[in-house]
């Protein structure tokens, strides 16, 4: 530091020296006043460097702090240039990529990504540079011991000399992808045990009552058929298909001799057919399944006025799939034979749903199921569990 105030003062002098104008000869009390400028203009300098020094100080604190929070972060840091090449990364995405930092320096990103997933990435690169939209992926990285998920969060920004960059935050997501792995694996070991389950009550079914099990496979493949048609989820296709099959499962507690009587029943053995819905919530409701099937097949039998049963539930209070249950049921009765009474055909089936659409069925599906009928040639068949 004395060394620089030695040489600006070499340089002051100098200048003074080289002026043309010559100061002006002073009196004592000019001199004086003169003299105690300069004193005063000295500490106001040296309480400025003072104060600059003090600043300059706690600007490299601040910068300090900065790049500890930089390099310590608990997610990867990195800026990319418009080729993808690492500008600058942090110590945190380093250690996540088992390199040294300055060996990342320079290096495309794309290298340090799974050839599989190399087209993802390059995509959003792309439309981050053209767009200037954030972008959001998740890819598989050569991190230090195995490849690991990575998300990427990335925005458009520029560099000091105004060239577009990429500044981007790499978190690891390695962890959460192996809890969805090990949830899904969960879910199709539960999903195989229902389905087995479900296999031995459709058995029990046919053993009891062979036109049931009929019935519930016709209805089912129409019912699973309206809902893809009404542009359901696959999992609730598949919901409605394993209730389907089973949606007169209580059937099974009643006698044989109601269920196969070839006459008219009696008020009393209606009464005891209309259980069968309870019943068979009873028999599914302790059942684990990724589907509310113990529900769907106890409202299969409500109507949207209210007026069906067990709950006299209304509208939005039925289940969807229930309510296209509620339809495929009405439809594949009314057009098959029972035994207490000749087949009524396909087109009193559609017939009556199409009166009361909206008033005792839901409107989209009875829309998709005479779409099926009408302008598809669906047909009733029956398939196979």
């Amino acid at each position: 530091m004395s060394d620089k105030k030695t040489d600006l003062r070499k340089e002051a002098e100098e200048m003074v020296a080289s002026s043309p104008e010559k100061p002006a000869a002073l009196s004592p009390e000019e001199t004086r006043q003169a003299l105690h400028e300069l004193r005063v203009h000295q500490i106001e300098l040296e309480i400025q460097n003072e104060e600059l020094r003090r600043a300059q100080v706690e600007l490299e604190a601040a910068r300090s702090r900065y790049f500890d929070l930089y390099d310590l972060a608990p997610a990867g840091y990195f800026t990319l240039s418009e080729k993808g090449l690492i500008l600058e990364v942090n110590l945190t995405a380093a250690t996540m990529l088992g390199v040294a930092r300055s060996s990342l320096v320079k290096q495309p990103l794309i290298r340090f990504i799974l050839p599989e997933d190399r087209d993802i990435y390059y995509g959003h690169r792309q439309l981050l540079f053209e767009t200037g939209a954030t972008q959001v992926c998740e890819v598989r990285m050569l991190c230090t011991t195995a490849p690991c998920w990575v998300r990427i969060d990335a925005n458009a920004a520029q560099d000091t000399d105004g060239a577009p960059v990429c500044n981007a935050i790499m978190i690891d997501i390695n962890e959460r992808k192996q809890a969805k792995k090990q949830l899904l694996e969960s879910l199709e070991q539960v999903r195989r045990a229902v389905e087995t389950t479900i296999q031995v009550l459709v058995m029990a079914v046919e053993v009891k009552d062979p036109y049931t099990a009929g019935h519930q496979r016709r209805m089912t493949d129409l019912a699973r058929t309206m809902a893809t048609e009404m542009g359901l989820s696959p999992k609730q296709i598949e919901g409605l298909r394993m209730a389907g099959v089973i949606h007169d499962i209580g059937k099974i507690t009643l006698p044989t001799e109601i269920l196969s009587k070839p006459t008219k029943l009696s008020d009393i053995e209606f009464l005891l057919i209309r259980e069968h819905v309870q019943l068979g919530y009873e028999i599914l409701k302790d059942v684990e399944s990724p589907w509310p099937l113990a529900e769907i097949v106890r409202q299969h039998h409500e109507r949207m006025d209210g007026s069906g049963y067990p709950q006299g539930l209304k509208g939005e209070e039925i289940l969807m799939e229930a309510r296209i249950l509620a339809v495929a049921d009405v439809v594949e009765a009314m057009a098959s034979y029972r035994p207490y009474r000749p087949a009524l055909g396909l087109d009193a089936a559609l017939e009556e749903i199409e009166k009361n659409s909206g008033l005792l069925y839901d409107s989209r599906a009875v829309d998709a199921c005479l779409r099926l009928f009408r302008k598809k040639g669906f047909q009733l068949e029956g398939t196979r569990f």
